[in-house]
């Protein structure tokens, strides 16, 4: 698995199928972002198959194929919404046409995952909050710096079990490197891409709600820049925000396409969480200078200092608890108002943003 290209970081896990061969037939439509083959890889290896793959560009079709070859092309996306066996469509096109297709999806009677951000304006976020709610589909959306990385995952069954006390504060360190040679050009465009808060900020917003267990939070304050790309002037490289959530923690993030060419991942993700008892840091993507495996979980409590390293050893529970919320109707992976949330609340912190010129 390369780690040197964010937009191409497609995570593999353990087989840990949750219902039978043929139970749970998926398809993929929208390509644009690299992010689908992660989405795909967590599905299938929790139990689903993958049946159809669609999009416009007919290279992307192939280079998928290659990659997963039990899948069909399909020739349009009416034969994947009118496959009335597909129960699920993953789907990773452009940002700002994510929330169409998604509706358009709902609206054929089939649940949608949708690659972050899942939504870039407020106007679609309660488009897509009505029709959930309307038609009881689910509207997932892949928050992949959570759901996809172990470390992550045991530090949020850590704080379930009261390891570090009450959470007070989440802080999330997020470069990213941009490779602009390999940038589609509605990367490069705001109304498209959602600025860079909108984007990657929400994986950073939606792990300060889910580890300080909040349902909602306050923007305090917010900010974004384009400080070394003005040859795109719609593009922001810098950007990060404060929060205050509604259980009374607080969250900082910063996120950044200044990913220096030397790092041997495609950025030092980093998160720091406070809690009364102790302190949790994760170094997600490698430990720099020491180790390029990621999934390290740095523990400090009451009765000493640990180094939990955890890669391979605690697996991707998100995939195999959204299938089995799609075939039984449950919120067990997350609520749909949690991934609502975290979107709402990015759009705002972009929306609100002071920008440093």
């Amino acid at each position: 698995m390369q780690k040197s290209d964010g937009m191409n970081y497609a995570p593999t896990g353990k087989l840990k199928p949750v219902c039978k061969k043929g139970e749970f037939p998926i398809a993929a439509v929208g390509l644009d972002h690299g992010h689908i083959y992660g989405m795909c890889n967590g599905l299938i290896e929790a139990g689903a198959d993958l049946k159809w793959v669609y999009d416009p560009d007919q290279a992307k079709i192939e280079e998928f194929c290659k990659k997963y070859p039990q899948v069909k092309a399909a020739s349009s996306e009416d034969i994947i919404l009118n496959d009335e066996s597909v129960l699920l469509v993953a789907g990773a096109s452009v940002p700002s046409k994510r929330c169409d297709l998604g509706l358009m999806v709902i609206d054929h009677g089939k649940d949608y995952f949708s690659d972050k951000p899942a939504l870039t304006t407020l106007e679609q976020l309660k488009a897509a909050r009505k029709k959930a709610k309307e038609t009881h589909q689910k509207y997932a959306i892949y928050y992949s710096e959570r759901v996809h990385v172990e470390c992550a995952v045991y530090a949020g069954q850590l704080i379930e079990q009261g390891a570090i006390g009450r959470l007070i504060q989440v802080i999330v360190m997020a470069p990213h490197r941009i490779n602009l040679q390999s940038r589609p050009d509605w990367f490069f465009k705001r109304e498209k891409y959602g600025g860079i808060l909108c984007d990657i900020g929400s994986h950073q917003i939606e792990q300060i709600l889910h580890f300080t267990g909040a349902h909602d939070a306050k923007i305090i304050h917010s900010k974004v820049a384009n400080y070394n790309h003005k040859q795109y002037p719609e593009l922001e490289d810098f950007g990060d925000a404060c929060l205050v959530t509604d259980n009374g923690a607080t969250g900082y993030f910063r996120v950044d396409w200044f990913t220096p060419d030397g790092l041997s991942a495609w950025g030092d993700g980093r998160t720091v969480i406070l809690g009364t008892d102790g302190t949790i840091e994760l170094r997600k993507y490698l430990d720099i200078a020491r180790n390029t495996e990621g999934d390290h979980l740095y523990l400090v409590d009451h009765k000493g200092e640990k180094h939990l390293p955890v890669n391979g050893k605690v697996g991707f529970p998100f995939f195999g608890e959204l299938i089995l919320d799609c075939l039984n109707r449950t919120q067990n992976s997350m609520t749909q108002e949690h991934a609502f949330k975290a979107a709402e609340l990015s759009i705002k912190a972009q929306n609100q943003a002071i920008r440093i010129e």
